[in-house]
């Protein structure tokens, strides 16, 4: 048997080049003590806190492998909620900047994130067309509400109310009773999707945002408050319902089922104000205290709205009702009889629109106790600007605070290189070459330029050369980060740029079919008494197609040139000869490199496949079907036959073209990789994707075992193709091991029952006590109980538990309850089995005494617990009311009222269902 061949493991290092990702939102925080200073924004599958003063990165939430969709702060300021695309999403901790908790329960990319006022549930829509809510106290899920028929798109708490209110793309805005968790009415005024909402004037009205330009007003009337149980329900309907100035031309509404709506809101159109913009809405949203409301579509303006409070609107009222008189004075006519109204335009105002200088993807305001509003944009071109909006201003102007911009390039970065030393990296984009620093990550130079497409380090690492879409060839000195000299190449596009072995020149492929060989020259400058690099043109290869890539081999006999033909031809450097054609990709070939010993070629095409071909004789050793996409980029590393592929399937693969086999696919990316750079010594890779980022990879001193490898691929396909269950929560990796925890903590707890009864049995035929021998893995870890599963992931695990270990889970329960530690866990664990598995308990008499046990036990436990809880209340009212009488202060005032108004109202609702009843 030979020799395995050991590879090392390339993992992630470092993410870079990214200010901020454009799928998600942009979420203000309180961070430091301070709201309004600090916005976290979402960075593949990683959270940002930016400083927008400093413009400084304060703190960064790590995710694992999905991106994120979705942010929402909670209340408090303390905990940052966070949807991801696979329908997860965590809750982190802003001081400590860790994850506390994970929801697990829908299929598809969270869409909406909401907290209620207090901060303990949490709301989450998804694209899955699921309305999932969560227990963030308990980490659990409550309910999962099913009716939308696409995508939701925003999801709003009603604060004094159970309520929620959620929107989606099937073009239907729901509203949620809680308390019953089914859904009583839905507004189907809109003829396109539902993008966004807003509540407003205290939540007296709704704003939903569509595909058109117009913003519609729902008046919302909550009907319990007004009515009286001594009257008769129709008279209660009767003036209970809005007037009749609203838009009638039109059902807006769809009464679901008569009573039971009628008993808690009434919502009518009242009107539209119509927006600017002509394209569909993308962000709709209103400060916390519902006076400003903004809105903006897929241009770059934001539109600014004022809502004006109930004492501006009397002011209002009061002012027009004076100018009604006195113009009907001054007509001689008698007094207007009918009551002067405000217009839906007067009520709710624009204040200004901002334009950002670029397309917004979202933004978020909050406004300040001073009346400043402060607002924050997410733009599309990796850059996050803020703006302070004085509202006390006769004509408010909005005044850009600060841009965070030198973190990353603004569009799509299309070519990178390594310097020989491997510190230095270049990256370059449509409007910028950045050079990075590998150890820091930090821009060290920035430099304006056209549309790079090629690049490389001219010898010495102290100039660049950038081959740009418009056949330009731009030298770069780096001291200065000036341009020093710009020729132009080709005709068309320079596609592809090689260095030459020799180091003294170099060549490029142009869309203008030509193979163009370069030399380096030292010129005297007309300004300086030192002379500086140029470039001279020495000879030309003219070909009949497109030149899409070059390659020189090691020795610099030969030049590989991939043509637009599908075909990659060699021709010998010295006499520009034809030397072999290598054909059989269906198309064109994108990237190739030739292997440092000369004598392999690798061609990555639009066809997806990598051809491995020997250099000799031209012959094709291997055909692999390498990526879901065009293959992008290719390159080998250093000293071996080992390369790297990336492709627009979002991956970068390693290959081995001695063994034609797949070593590792790096994956971290989200869209499209564009191209790639391995350092000199090999020991890193740098990708540039569509999702703006850079990545570092660094190979690790791990060794990686195929076979290891590809059982973790079958596992996370096995994971992806299992079915969600109709619970909260779905089977992820997580609560698979967590089921096999307790099942092998139930096999340990048998095996030493049998120890213990036949341990017995030794010491009664002996007639002396012998001490039993303790398992070795109890002593380490203790007794292995449920407390230690994520909350979350505890009904999950028990549900794919097999029925053959549950007897003896119940037994243990009896005991553990018996002893009177984690009742409430235990209970909530025991209530869940009892519930999936009713019919096969009560079928077994075998655990019927188990079963009466576990009644007695946990009546008694769980009324031990609501003693023990009642008489700490009853003690710490005590000393409350002591101290309230010794210091004549009042503890927790606000909160006391607001429960106490709550409790007035539940009685009142529960006098009135019994009145009608």
């Amino acid at each position: 048997m030979g020799l395995t061949r050991q590879y090392l493991r390339y993992g992630p290092a470092a993410l870079f080049g990214l200010v901020a990702s454009a799928r998600g939102n942009a979420a203000l925080v309180g961070l430091r003590g301070e709201r309004g200073r600090c916005v976290a924004v979402p960075a593949c599958e990683h959270v940002f806190v930016w400083d927008t003063r400093k413009g400084e990165k304060v703190l960064i939430l790590k995710g694992l492998k999905q991106e994120v969709s979705c942010l929402c702060p909670s209340p408090d300021g303390l905990n940052l909620a966070v949807g991801y695309e696979d329908g997860s999403i965590r809750v982190f901790n802003l001081l400590s900047g860790e994850a506390n908790i994970t929801f697990n329960g829908h299929k598809a990319a969270v869409t909406a994130l909401q907290y209620d006022h207090l901060g303990g549930r949490l709301v989450s829509g998804s694209k899955d067309t699921d309305v999932i809510v969560w227990d963030v106290i308990n980490e659990s899920g409550l309910y999962r509400l099913r009716g939308h028929k696409d995508a939701v798109t925003q999801v709003l708490f009603l604060k004094e109310k159970n309520l929620l209110v959620t929107s989606g793309k099937d073009t239907l805005v729901k509203w949620w009773d809680l308390d019953t968790q089914h859904c009583f009415k839905t507004l189907v005024g809109h003829r396109t999707e539902v993008w966004g909402m807003a509540l407003i004037s205290e939540e007296k009205r709704l704003i939903t945002g569509s595909a058109d330009s117009e913003l519609r007003v729902w008046d919302i009337t909550y009907i319990q408050e007004v009515k009286d149980p001594d009257e008769p329900e129709s008279k209660k309907i009767k003036e209970s319902s809005p007037g009749a100035e609203g838009n009638t031309e039109e059902d807006e509404t769809l009464e679901m089922d008569e009573c039971p709506e009628e008993r808690l809101i009434k919502c009518s159109k009242v009107g539209s104000i119509m927006r600017e913009g002509r394209d569909r809405v993308v962000t709709l949203a209103a400060d916390r205290t519902g006076k400003i409301l903004a809105c903006h579509g897929t241009d770059s303006v934001l539109e600014v709205f004022s809502v004006l409070s109930e004492e501006e609107i009397q002011k209002k009222l009061e002012k027009k009702m004076k100018k009604a008189k006195k113009k009907a004075k001054q007509n001689s006519e008698e007094e207007p009889e009918r009551s002067v109204e405000l217009s839906l335009q007067e009520e709710i105002q624009r204040v200004t629109n901002i334009r950002a200088s670029s397309k917004i993807k979202s933004f978020d305001l909050i406004l300040s106790p001073k009346g400043e509003l402060k607002i924050v944009l997410l733009l599309q071109n990796n850059i996050i600007e803020s703006y302070n909006l004085n509202l006390s201003a006769q004509v408010p102007q909005a005044v850009r605070a600060s841009k965070i911009t030198i973190g990353g390039h603004r569009s799509d970065v299309r070519t990178l290189a390594f310097s020989s030393d491997n510190i230095a990296i270049l990256s370059a984009a449509a409007e910028s070459v950045k050079i990075w620093n590998r150890s820091t990550l930090q821009c060290i130079r920035t430099m304006d330029c056209e549309y790079a497409l090629c690049s490389l380090f001219v010898p010495g690492d102290r100039q660049v050369i950038i081959g740009t879409k418009t056949g330009k060839l731009q030298l770069y000195d780096l001291a200065s980060g000036s341009l020093m000299e710009t020729l132009n190449a080709h005709d068309g596009a320079v596609w592809s740029i090689a260095l030459s072995p020799d180091q003294r020149g170099f060549v490029t492929g142009g869309a203008d079919k030509c193979v163009k060989f370069w030399e380096f020259e030292l010129v005297k400058d007309e300004s300086s008494v030192q002379k500086r690099l140029s470039m001279k043109h020495v000879r030309v290869l003219q070909l009949d197609e497109d030149v899409l890539c070059v390659r020189y081999s090691p020795n610099q006999k030969l030049l590989a040139v991939s043509l637009l033909d599908c075909t990659v031809k060699i021709f010998y450097v010295d006499t520009l000869k034809f030397f072999l054609s290598l054909y059989g990709h269906k198309l064109p070939v994108l990237c190739m490199d030739i292997s440092s010993d000369g004598t392999l070629i690798a061609t990555g095409s639009a066809d997806r496949n990598v051809k491995i071909w020997g250099l000799d004789f031209g012959d094709c050793h291997r055909s692999l079907f390498a990526h879901d996409d065009s293959v992008m980029y290719l390159q080998f590393v250093a000293k071996s036959h080992l390369f790297f592929t990336a492709g627009k399937d979002s991956k970068i693969k390693q290959w081995d073209a001695d063994k034609f086999e797949h070593i590792q696919t790096l994956e971290g990316h989200h869209q499209e990789v564009w191209c790639l750079a391995l350092s000199p010594n090999g020991d890193y890779v740098v990708s540039a994707s569509h999702d703006k980022s850079l990545r570092l990879w660094e190979r690790t001193r791990e060794p990686l075992v195929l076979e290891e490898e590809r059982e973790m691929v079958r596992v996370s396909y096995f994971l992806t193709s299992a079915n969600s269950t109709g619970l909260a929560g779905k089977k992820t990796i997580e609560t698979i091991k967590a089921a096999e925890r307790i099942m092998e903590a139930i096999e340990l707890y048998r095996e030493e029952m049998a120890k213990l009864k036949e341990h017995k049995a030794i010491c009664k035929a002996a007639g002396k006590e012998v001490p039993f021998p303790v398992n070795p893995i109890l002593c380490a870890y203790g007794n292995i109980t449920v407390s230690g599963m994520p909350s979350p992931e505890l009904e999950e695990s028990l549900l794919v538990l097999p029925f053959s270990y549950v007897p003896d889970l119940l037994r243990l329960f009896n005991e553990y309850i018996h002893l009177g530690s984690e009742v409430e866990l235990l209970c909530r664990a025991l209530l869940f089995l009892l519930k999936i598995h009713f019919g096969q308990i009560t079928s077994n008499h075998m655990l019927v005494t188990v079963i009466e046990n576990l009644k007695k036990t946990t009546i008694s436990r769980v009324s031990e617990a609501r003693d023990v809880l009642g008489f700490n209340m009853a003690g710490l009212q005590y000393l409350k009311r002591e101290i309230e009488a010794k210091d004549e202060v009042t503890f927790f005032a606000d909160a006391t009222d607001r429960f106490e108004e709550k409790k007035r109202k539940r009685k009142k609702k529960e006098k009135m269902v019994l009145a009608v009843l």
